[in-house]
């Protein structure tokens, strides 16, 4: 495709700016999107902050497929460009304080993508009125992460340019964020101390909220379980979930079967809601030749895959190793990761973990057990780096996850039939695990205050055919089934998708 069309093609074009918020599952998801709306036609311009812009390229450095260079894919109807994000330098190999990051979406992004917009939309006219050509075409829509609307509403409306919210977490955990301010009046909220963490009040029954059922305060997502009032992130997704209302139309990665009651109870609070996961499953409905091999190949990885532990998980037997990652973002306390360790173990399975380099939070660093490092040795376990997941989960040896419940985690685990051992940290993490273990059955959880009896005992359980183990094998592959069926070309994902499409086309 040439790089210049004329005004005639070029400007009747569908163009979106895709706006993930800046961490690795919500950059993964809006990739993925950006690429099926590229596959329908869209040209397509990704807006990530300099900051991570620098970290995916420090992570494709030296791969001959890597594709993530400003206009390089100008071409190919996608580009990437940059805002500032105000924050202070600091460490590359690790994920921004999410506190830092919501203040500067508040704060210091509002400015910088409200410009990229408006010289966009300048470029644009003064290309078109002077030579009859442009590069991309004006801008249809901003399809933007949910969590950033405190960046991307102020564009959309001064330029009045429809916005398309993408949720990278279920409904069950939207559903939850939207009930912080029934939280509040009902006084459940703020925690008059600390005290009540543990002495049985998050155990109180929170029986209202439209489409969820048998929900405890220690249920919902785990930022309202605040002392402060004016805590920073509490009241950040206060004005999140406000401001839900005011996108043009509501996409969220989730497909009907597997929150039919929530998705159906969310539909009359939010605008124009569409269901269109899973995202990576949809993406791999695309024929190869049918997408760019330049476009196919755009990573999302902030930190340098590993792909060595594919070759280890070849030696070992079909589903006899349990794959252990916390994401991107959730650290452990030495302790915690000592913990884990011995569990593993002493739990006599086999076991893949990731650890990332900011892993532990404290100064102790990521020393290991001489215990645990045996098993590495004896070779029953292998520490990985950055690893590409959704290969791994989808690898015959892997027979369970071990996992914070970070919903990217979650649903590619649901789409390949893994059971999940579930140890939530943060935000939504507590709502999906109860999801998890509650509704759809594939989960057990672990204790926050996490001891290796309890690390150990449940491995064996998941992974030796205990009697819950078979239960969750079980129901981990209809849901595999369900997912596939959703993506399928009549499939309810498939089906959202196009309507999504034409809905922003209409606009």
């Amino acid at each position: 495709m040439e790089d210049h069309l004329s005004e005639s093609s070029c400007s009747r074009k569908p163009h979106a700016i895709c706006f993930p918020a800046p961490a690795q599952s919500h950059i993964g998801a809006m990739l993925k999107l950006a690429k099926l709306l590229h596959h329908k036609g869209f040209y397509i311009t990704f807006v990530n902050t300099e900051f991570n812009h620098a970290r995916l390229l420090k992570a494709r450095a030296g791969d001959p497929n890597s594709a993530v260079e400003g206009d390089l894919l100008s071409g190919n109807r996608f580009r990437f460009l940059t805002i500032p994000d105000g924050l202070p330098p600091s460490n590359a190999d690790a994920t921004q304080d999410s506190v830092s990051i919501t203040k500067s979406a508040r704060h210091h992004m509002v400015a910088p993508f409200s410009d990229l917009v408006s010289n966009h939309l300048r470029h644009a006219s003064d290309t078109l009125k002077a030579t009859g050509t442009a590069s991309f075409p004006p801008i249809s829509c901003i399809v933007a992460d949910g969590f950033m609307s405190f960046t991307t509403c102020p564009a959309a409306e001064k330029f009045e340019i429809p916005l398309i919210n993408l949720w990278t977490i279920p409904a069950c955990a939207l559903m939850g964020l939207m009930q912080f301010r029934a939280l509040m009046d009902k006084g459940l909220v703020p925690l008059p101390d600390e005290s009540y963490l543990s002495n049985g009040y998050l155990d109180t029954p929170i029986d209202w909220i439209p489409g969820m059922k048998n929900m405890r305060l220690r249920d919902m997502p785990g930022c309202c379980r605040i002392t402060d009032p004016d805590d920073t992130f509490f009241n950040y997704i206060l004005g999140v979930a406000d401001r839900a209302q005011k996108a043009t139309a509501t996409a969220i990665h989730t497909f009907e079967a597997l929150e039919p009651h929530v998705l159906s109870a969310l539909s009359s609070l939010v605008p124009r809601l569409y269901a269109v996961g899973p995202l990576n499953l949809l993406l791999n409905q695309i024929p190869g030749s049918d997408q760019p091999s330049v476009v196919k190949n755009i990573g999302g990885n902030l930190w340098k895959e590993h792909s060595e532990c594919i070759q280890w998980l070849d030696s070992k037997r079909p589903g006899s190793v349990i794959y252990v990652s916390f994401g991107s973002v959730a650290c452990l306390t030495h302790q915690q990761l000592v913990e884990f360790a011995v569990g593993l173990a002493r739990s006599e399975q086999c076991f893949l973990w990731v650890i990332r380099p900011d892993l532990v939070m404290d100064a102790s660093g990521i020393d290991l057990p001489g215990e645990f490092l045996e098993e590495i040795t004896r070779e029953r376990g292998l520490l990985s780096g950055w690893c590409p997941q959704e290969k791994v989960l989808n690898h015959p040896a892997v027979g369970g996850f071990l996992t914070h419940c970070g919903w990217s985690s979650t649903i590619e685990s649901l789409s390949a039939g893994v059971p999940m051992l579930c140890w939530p940290r943060q935000v939504d993490q507590q709502t999906i695990c109860k999801y998890a273990c509650d509704e759809w059955g594939v989960g057990l959880e672990i204790g926050s205050d996490v001891k290796r009896e309890e690390v150990g005992k449940l491995v064996r359980e998941l992974m030796t055919e205990g009697e819950k183990g078979k239960k969750m094998k079980k129901r981990a592959m209809e849901w595999k089934e369900l997912a596939a069926q959703a993506v399928g070309p009549h499939g309810s994902s498939s089906i959202s998708l196009d309507m999504l499409i034409n809905d922003i086309l209409s606009k």
